[in-house]
């Protein structure tokens, strides 16, 4: 373990402490939040999906809303990378295509904020990632 030379390295340590914490109760009960699913495979990767999920973390936790941003392997979308799938509690998940930075924010403004469907969803029969 790294020596506590300052007050901003105890407030780091103390921050990482809490997003620890704060995942793992999330995990407990999922189904209770938002999921926010980026495709995270070899061809999301090369598309950026590495950029969305950083968006969208840094987003909610921005905009302190109650949601969990993971990482999943191939959605088998590789013609729309990056693909993100979002579940709202109690509704069916709906899988967006061709994601970028900015459609990461504004999948979080409109559609997890207000519920407004975006351009980009995926039309498919499908349960879950």
């Amino acid at each position: 373990m790294n020596k506590i030379k300052s007050l901003s390295d105890l407030r780091k340590i103390k921050q990482d402490v809490e997003n620890r914490l704060d995942l793992r109760e999330k995990s407990d009960n999922p189904e209770r939040h938002v999921q926010i699913k980026v495709a995270m495979a070899t061809c999301g990767i090369a598309s950026g999906a590495r950029e969305v999920m950083n968006a969208f973390i840094e987003k909610i936790a921005q905009d302190k809303l109650d949601a969990i941003v993971t990482q999943t392997g191939c959605m088998g979308y590789c013609h729309a990378e990056p693909t993100v799938e979002i579940r709202k509690p109690g509704e069916e998940p709906i899988v967006y295509g061709h994601v970028d930075v900015e459609k990461a924010v504004a999948i979080v403004d409109k559609y997890i904020k207000q519920g407004e469907l975006l351009e980009g969803i995926i039309p498919v029969n499908y349960q879950t990632v």
